[in-house]
């Protein structure tokens, strides 16, 4: 059975994560060219939405305002905004009597849920397959395959776009001296986007090593020491970074995920930009200042009747190796960077809080491939407007979300910038501009204003004439 769809959709959108279902949402109902509304379709392999569930840890909030939601930033009149949820689910008096102007996770991922039940065109349990452009048609086509309820192929079909959206997002990465480890069956050596999938399991370990300083390292650490014994915790944390350092929250600080600091970035050469990206990692991994306090009271409270936690946190140290010690335990073969010392330590279990990394797009965009224009890494280049540089003889546009880090910046993966991107893809476009953008967004100037300063031109006094004495 092969399902066809042949009418043009103006976009296309690969993945709905929280980046798409804001293109999604801000796209409902836009009119396109005075002609009925724009035509979208969005497709996920997966079969329903969900948000980093292995990290829906009880208690943990997000990290951005709910004022981050989807579409308030770009339209606070839109029907998807987070108080909206809110109202349609009776609970805004409670909301504002809370006082919460951070929300819990969960409740974050219950609102996009509620978003992607009610907007049309989003059609999960769809993996596309590949990508191809068709210049006789002046259209992208995009295979997919339709899974069922198992993740098994149920149906093939082919749609046809002016334009696409990749929204495909980030992966859990696995550092390279751990990867055989990952599918060992009798020892539970697990990325943190999976830890409540397995908590049970890790609980239960005798002895437990979390990997990684950033906030999921830091959550799964303190989730599992509070729920073990005083006196008999058995907990390691390890990270590579010199220290366990809070993420950069000052107001100034965070002026790097405006705008403008984004149309900054982007200006800059890319050997600048590629040396930034790094050396911001404070910006985007450190740990809430809430959660490193947390851990510390926690850690002080069981110091009350004598005696220390049975916990190890040690920054600096890198995993250069590891292995299997039998069939039940795992041996990480530890560096310390600053001390040039190693040594070895024997775990029964293993979370690897260790980051994401972007998906490739190179199987992806296969067929796109000779239409691309690529950095001197070999990466896709990107506009200033999120849209992939393409060969002048493709008229389509492919935008690309939360997979130009190195052509704008930190603040590409952050929620706060999601509905101020979403709305510029929308006014590329269409060619209007639905979603007026602000002028300036940030206090701060982030580079000097290139053009040469005027001259000020010696001031003439003209004095009447008199006659002299």
């Amino acid at each position: 059975m092969t399902a066809q769809h042949d009418a043009p959709h103006d976009l296309v959108g690969i993945g709905i994560g929280p980046a798409n279902l804001s293109l999604a949402a801000l796209a409902h109902g836009l009119p396109h060219q005075g002609a009925g509304e724009l035509a979208t379709a969005f497709y996920d392999q997966r079969r329903d939405f969900r948000w980093h569930p292995g990290l829906l840890i009880e208690g943990t909030t997000l990290q951005v305002p709910y004022l981050a939601d989807l579409v308030t930033l770009a339209d606070p009149s839109s029907p998807w905004t987070f108080l909206n949820y809110l109202r349609h689910k009776e609970r805004l008096f409670p909301f504002y009597f809370a006082e919460q102007f951070h929300i819990q996770r969960a409740e974050y991922d219950a609102y996009c849920r509620w978003v992607a039940e009610r907007l049309p065109g989003l059609h999960f349990g769809h993996q596309v397959d590949a990508v191809r452009w068709n210049p006789e048609h002046d259209l992208f086509e995009v295979d997919y395959t339709q899974l069922d309820d198992n993740g098994e192929a149920e149906a093939l079909g082919r749609t046809y776009t002016r334009n696409l959206a990749l929204g495909i997002g980030t992966a859990p990465h696995i550092p390279e001296p751990l990867r055989p480890l990952v599918d060992a069956p009798t020892v539970p050596v697990i990325h943190s986007a999976d830890y409540l999938d397995h908590r049970d399991r890790i609980l239960g370990a005798e002895h437990v090593t979390v990997i990684g300083s950033g906030q999921s390292g830091a959550e799964v650490f303190l989730d599992l020491l509070r729920a073990r014994p005083a006196g008999r915790e058995r907990i390691s944390w390890l990270a590579r970074t010199p220290s366990f350092a809070p993420m950069e929250y000052s107001k100034l600080g965070l002026e790097h995920f405006t705008p403008d600091y984004t149309r900054y970035f982007h200006s800059l050469p890319e050997p600048v930009r590629d040396q930034l990206v790094p050396a911001q990692w404070q910006l985007h991994k450190g740990i809430d200042a809430a959660t490193i306090s947390a851990i510390h009271d926690e850690l002080y409270r069981r110091t009350l009747h004598g005696g220390w936690p049975d916990t190890v946190l040690t920054p600096g140290v890198s995993v250069r190796t590891a292995g299997r010690v039998a069939t039940t335990k795992v041996e990480l073969h530890l560096e310390h960077t600053e001390q040039g010392a190693r040594s070895r330590l024997t775990t029964d279990a293993v979370v690897l809080a260790t980051g994401y990394k972007e998906r490739p797009l190179t199987s992806l965009l296969a067929g796109l491939d000779p239409y691309l224009r690529k950095d001197s890494s070999g990466r896709p280049r990107i506009d200033e407007q999120h849209r992939m540089i393409l060969d002048p003889g493709v008229t389509g546009s492919v935008f690309v979300q939360n997979g130009e880090r190195h052509t704008h910046g930190v603040g590409a993966p952050d929620l706060g910038l999601a509905a101020w991107r979403s709305a510029g893809i929308l006014n590329t476009l269409t060619g209007k501009e639905p979603y007026p953008q602000p002028a300036r967004t940030a206090f701060t100037t982030f580079g000097l204003d290139q053009r040469e300063p005027s001259r000020p031109r010696p001031t003439v006094s003209l004095l009447p004439l008199v006659d002299q004495p």
